[in-house]
C-alpha cells in the first residue's frame, strides 16, 4: 500500500514539474522575442511584448511606497502623493518603458551583437515560477529583473527590477 502511495505521490510530483516547465518553455519563446526587440531597438515588437499598464501600475506604487518613506503618515504629503503618483507614473512610463531603457537587461542575458543569442532551451532554464501564473527571468542564483504574465495569446513584461538599469555599473 505504501508503494502505490509513494509511486502516486511521485506522478503527481511529476506532472507539476512537468507542467512548470511547460509554462517555462512557452513564456521562453515571448521571452527571447523581447530580448530581441530590445536588443535591435525594435519599438514595435517591444510594445507586442510589454504589459505598459502593469508597468505603470509598478512605478506608481513605487512613487507611493517612497511617499511614504519620505514623509511618513502625513495625510498632506500622501495626499498629495496619491494626486501626483497617477500622472508622474504615466510621464515616467513614457519616458522610461521603452527599449532604450531596457538594453543593460537584454545584455545581462547574453542578447549583445557580439554573441550568439540563447536558444529558447536555454532561456526556458533561467525562467522561474513566481507565483499567480508569472515566470521571472534571473541568470542561476541571481534576481529575478524581469516578470511576465500570460495575457491572451502571449508573455508580456509585467514587471522589473529597478536595478535592472544598472547591471551595466555592476559588471
Amino acid at each position: 500500500m505504501r508503494l502505490k502511495v509513494l509511486l502516486a505521490l511521485t506522478a503527481v510530483a511529476a506532472s507539476l514539474g512537468a507542467c512548470a516547465t511547460a509554462t517555462r518553455y512557452d513564456a521562453a519563446g515571448d521571452v527571447h522575442a523581447l530580448l530581441i526587440a530590445i536588443r535591435d531597438n525594435d519599438r514595435a515588437a517591444f510594445d507586442a511584448h510589454v504589459d505598459r499598464r502593469a508597468l505603470k501600475y509598478q512605478i506608481e506604487s513605487r512613487l507611493m511606497d517612497e511617499a511614504r518613506q519620505r514623509g511618513g503618515q502625513s495625510n498632506g504629503v500622501m495626499a498629495l502623493a496619491a494626486l501626483a503618483a497617477g500622472p508622474l507614473a504615466d510621464v515616467a512610463g513614457e519616458a522610461l518603458i521603452r527599449p532604450e531603457t531596457f538594453h543593460a537587461a537584454a545584455n545581462y542575458y547574453g542578447y549583445t551583437p557580439d554573441r550568439p543569442i540563447p536558444g529558447r532551451i536555454a532561456i526556458a532554464s533561467t525562467l522561474r515560477p513566481v507565483g499567480d501564473g508569472r515566470v521571472c527571468a534571473a541568470k542561476k542564483d541571481g534576481p529575478c529583473l524581469l516578470t511576465f504574465s500570460l495575457s491572451g495569446d502571449r508573455w508580456r513584461l509585467s514587471g522589473f527590477d529597478p536595478q535592472a538599469a544598472n547591471l551595466h555599473a555592476r559588471r
